[in-house]
């Protein structure tokens, strides 16, 4: 008779998942999913739309059970708890969550009534340490002044800030923000990406999981990176190391470049460029390499394999008066550089 499996040390891991697989009907949703979260963590999730990344918070937020594998959460295996007495130890805000929150509800009273895991104060009865504490996380994150205004008359980064304050208000252990900057303005964005990564760096703060679809509203301080497509893992580990033009690249199906800088990321389109004209224009060399790469991108379409566009045929006639220069301009790239074959380099 075969020995018993050794049960897994969750001792430092908030979320464990092994082997994991989620299917609805003949659609797989999830895939062969290995997953580590551990105490002192931050992780951003990253993919394209249908890359599997609700599912997999579902899965973490314990509102999921999978179709096959394991998944333990604060230590508690997923169809072997409560799990509505494990979600209390769970701070989750997602699109979803906010639409069911009423518009008449009163700002405090979204965050307070988290308490009791509800959504619309009826009869619960609360004391002023929990007022107080919910108008503190209203402060932190810039809305206590809305303390008293209803739901329904918020802007949408007004919501998002409200949602996270009722996500901290229990002082859950594990930290789960889908999509926190969806929607929002440039200003918006950039306050509440600030706002998160003064969060991240609280040593006091929850293991965190941050789902996105763009790598610039990661905020500073966040350590680790997911990246999905088509329900499986085609990176994850640290964030420097994920992050890469190829791991992009292979995860949107778009050829990308990624760049850091100040502890923030963007990430670009890049073209498939003649030898020694860089992909990074902006970074590297300025006029030469932009008209040289958008000349190449104008000839391609007028060979039929790029599908043309109408900002792209709209500066035809200019770059073909202006194609002896790009091709100088090339000649001079290669010259100086001695590369060869048709290539892009970071």
């Amino acid at each position: 008779m075969a020995a018993p499996l050794p049960a897994p040390d969750l001792t430092d891991l908030v979320i464990r998942m092994d082997g994991v697989s989620v299917r609805r009907g003949p659609a797989t949703l999830l895939h062969d999913v290995d997953w580590r979260v551990e105490l002192d963590e931050r992780w951003v999730v990253l993919g394209p739309n249908g890359a599997g990344k609700t599912t997999l918070m579902r899965l973490a937020a314990a509102e999921l059970h999978p179709t096959t594998g394991a998944v333990h959460v604060l230590g508690e295996r997923i169809g072997r708890v409560n799990l509505f007495e494990l979600r209390t130890r769970i701070g989750l805000t997602s699109a979803a969550l906010g639409l069911r929150v009423p518009n008449e509800e009163m700002v405090r009273d979204v965050v307070v009534s988290a308490g009791y895991g509800v959504l619309g104060r009826w009869r619960e009865e609360y004391e002023g340490a929990d007022t107080d504490r919910a108008d503190s996380l209203l402060d932190a994150l810039g809305v206590r002044v809305l303390a008293t205004r209803t739901f329904g008359t918020l802007s949408e980064g007004e919501r998002k800030r409200t949602l996270i304050a009722r996500a901290l208000m229990t002082d859950p252990e594990l930290l789960l923000l889908d999509e926190p900057a969806a929607g929002l303005d440039l200003g918006g964005r950039e306050d509440l990406v600030g706002r998160l990564a003064r969060l991240a760096a609280d040593p006091d703060a929850p293991a965190s999981v941050l789902v996105t679809h763009h790598v610039e509203e990661i905020p500073v301080g966040y350590t680790h990176g997911l990246l999905l497509r088509d329900g499986g893992v085609v990176a994850a580990g640290l964030l420097d190391d994920v992050l890469t033009d190829e791991n992009l690249t292979a995860t949107f199906d778009v050829p990308l470049a990624v760049a850091r800088r100040r502890g923030r990321y963007s990430a670009w389109l890049r073209c498939r460029l003649r030898p020694g004209v860089s992909a990074h224009p902006a970074r590297d060399g300025g006029d030469d390499a932009r008209v040289a790469c958008v000349a190449y991108r104008c000839a391609e379409q007028g060979a039929g394999r790029v599908p043309p566009g109408r900002r792209w045929w709209r500066r035809v006639e200019v770059f073909r008066r202006n194609a002896a220069w790009a091709s100088t301009c090339h000649s001079r790239s290669t010259a100086e550089s001695g590369r060869s074959g048709w290539t892009g380099r970071r």
